[in-house]
């Protein structure tokens, strides 16, 4: 899950299987650490096109986005990332266990939002670039 202003990474859900009640489940985490989105922009894949998801998404007035089947570009920020992701941990580790990913994810997922400088951003990384944007973090 990635915040589209400041380009973020929220959180990487590992598992070997992620059905649509895990995702809202992991997003209603996000929502009592950060607040509700006005909007989530989603592919077609069977996890997020639920009735469950849907129903999350009505009762918290969250309006859901999706993008066309077959056409990634509509969604490039996180095609993008996910490029990313996969090149520099999927594929550089052989993993021992779900946990061993977990924690290799969480390890970089925090340099990608704490030290990565990001063009988009002005080749800051995310979290100096949400400061920048709201020192004040309540607001």
């Amino acid at each position: 899950m990635l915040d589209e202003f400041n380009r973020a990474a929220l959180r990487i859900e590992i598992d070997t299987s992620l059905p649509a009640a895990r995702f809202v489940r992991a997003l209603n985490e996000l929502v009592e650490l950060r607040g509700k989105p006005r909007r989530i922009r989603l592919d077609n894949g069977p996890e997020l096109v639920s009735q469950t998801l849907a129903q999350c998404a009505e009762d918290n007035g969250v309006e859901l986005m999706f993008t066309q089947p077959g056409k990634p570009t509509q969604n490039a920020f996180i095609e993008r990332f996910n490029r990313s992701y996969r090149t520099e941990v999927l594929d550089c580790y052989a993993f021992e266990s779900l946990n061993e990913v977990r924690q290799l994810t969480e390890e970089w997922r925090h340099r990608y939002n704490h030290d990565r400088p990001h063009d988009s951003l002005g080749k800051i990384p995310t979290v100096t670039y949400r400061m920048q944007q709201y020192p004040n973090p309540l607001l």
